[in-house]
């Protein structure tokens, strides 16, 4: 079913699993991992270093985002890499964090390229 032209409510099926993505979401160390795998696949070990945290936590966390669909697996001899399932997984990602830069004072750092017409709001509500 495709959820942009539902006319009835969405099928509780669909909402609950957008619920299982938010939860996946709601830990700092997997958005992290989605982050970085946004544009590229990468091992366990390049993620942990990339994070910041041992590869064995990493593995767990990228073993949920598995069992969520979030992301997919590539072997390559013994070493696993892992990619974001698809590109709304990783749009998702992006919107969220680029949300998130909304919340400061200031230009968020996506709206400062050449030609940005995007003006900053103070935390009064005033223009900048």
């Amino acid at each position: 079913m495709d959820a942009d032209t539902q006319d009835a409510g969405l099928p509780d099926e669909q909402v609950e699993l957008a619920v299982e993505i938010f939860r996946m979401l709601a830990d700092g160390t997997r958005i992290r991992l989605l982050w970085e795998l946004r544009e590229s696949e990468c091992s366990v070990n390049q993620l942990a270093e990339a994070v910041g945290k041992p590869a064995p936590a990493v593995s767990q966390h990228l073993a949920k985002l598995r069992m969520a669909r979030m992301v997919r697996t590539r072997r390559e001899g013994n070493q696993v890499f892992y990619r974001v399932e698809n590109d709304h997984v990783a749009s998702l990602v992006r919107d969220a964090i680029h949300n998130a830069e909304h919340a400061s004072d200031g230009i968020p750092a996506h709206h400062q390229s050449t030609g940005s017409t995007i003006t900053a709001i103070t935390g009064s509500g005033q223009r900048r």
